[in-house]
């Protein structure tokens, strides 16, 4: 997959929704400001490959704390340099995206190493269930104040509990929801609807993550079985498992949304977000039961970009308002959720 973002490289390669997969970088050169620990989107590195066309030789960045090839080799993550990576993704834009292979043994045939590369497919595989945790645990900490952004929705009294499914989650994500009032109890992609129950929660998430949402028909059945029993907000893979929970089906792309330049439009007001986005499969709007509103859609290809079920109250969006990497245009789509949450315990009284 190809990635035109021009920063946040780190962000990029911790972003679990790319497990299984090379990412090619568009931008002319990589590794310029290091890596941190604090741009960490999750506890390593998730792709299989990186591949650039300049490794900076000088990290100039008073945050780095390594560079970015002594980060990959820590984390067992092969890499390439001096490739053509706009040409590359030329060629991914015209024939789709591809399986290939990173060798560094030049004993091994080419037919071996294009028949590895033809063998490899996301499709039909639960990449969910690598990612996610395996423990249940809770996330209180807000965007740190340095990089705080936006209006706050914080509640009056107790915060919001949110039950998240971790399907590939992203840390920024935990941070712009503990910043809109809300306490997150994080729990596994396999964790049954009765037990989501059981913690009393204010409203649902549904994370992002990896792979082909069609092949994880437990996370699909689970939120089928929450609809309408609480508020529900889906991001990327979490707005696709929603999408096949209200009746739907997906599709897989030519070659995905991999950026932070995407524009999208709200239909209700029509104003335009410039989105980060990163997905490789999507919603069929034709297949959506009414009463279904499709509230977003992608000014670049007309795909689904949000949605919502008002009678259900749920929502999902398939791009990523927590700008890591990206532009701060849809952190506003965390406060329809909140106001559902807000409602919801009104109606409690």
């Amino acid at each position: 997959m190809f990635n035109t973002s021009l920063f946040g490289y780190q962000e990029i390669m911790t972003d679990p929704s790319y497990a299984g997969q090379m990412v090619v970088f568009t931008a002319t050169q990589i590794g310029n400001t290091g890596v941190n620990q604090a741009d960490m989107e999750s506890t390593k590195a998730w792709l299989d490959g990186a591949i650039v066309r300049t490794l900076s030789p000088l990290v100039s960045s008073y945050r780095s704390e390594a560079t970015l090839q002594s980060f990959l080799e820590a984390q067992g993550v092969v890499g390439i340099t001096e490739v053509d990576t706009r040409a590359l993704t030329r060629r991914i834009r015209d024939a789709g995206a591809m399986p290939g292979v990173i060798c560094t043994d030049a004993s091994i045939p080419d037919a071996q190493l294009l028949e590895q590369a033809r063998s490899w497919t996301l499709d039909g595989k639960d990449m969910i269930a690598v990612v996610s945790t395996k423990e249940q645990y809770t996330w209180k900490a807000a965007t740190d104040e340095e990089w705080a952004f936006g209006g706050l929705a914080a509640p009056a009294g107790k915060p919001y509990r949110v039950v998240a499914y971790d399907f590939g989650i992203k840390r920024n994500i935990l941070r712009r929801l503990a910043s809109f009032g809300c306490e997150t109890v994080v729990v596994p992609a396999d964790t049954p609807a009765s037990a989501v129950l059981a913690l009393q929660p204010d409203g649902v998430f549904l994370s992002n993550g990896p792979g082909d949402p069609s092949a994880v028909p437990y996370a699909v059945e689970s939120t089928r079985q929450l609809l309408g029993k609480l508020p529900i907000f889906g991001i990327c893979m979490g707005h696709q498992v929603l999408g096949q929970a209200f009746g739907g089906s997906t599709y897989k792309m030519k070659f995905g949304h991999h950026a932070g330049n995407h524009p999208i439009r709200h239909m209700l007001d029509g104003r335009v977000e410039i989105s980060a986005q990163n997905h490789n499969y999507a919603v069929d709007a034709t297949t959506l039961p009414g009463g279904v509103n499709v509230t977003h859609i992608s000014l670049n290809d007309g795909s689904v970009a949000g949605m919502c079920w008002p009678e259900k109250q749920a929502m999902g969006i398939q791009y990523h308002p927590e700008a890591a990497p990206g532009p701060h245009d849809s952190d506003v789509n965390f406060l329809p959720f909140i106001h559902m949450m807000a409602e919801a315990r009104l109606a409690k009284k």
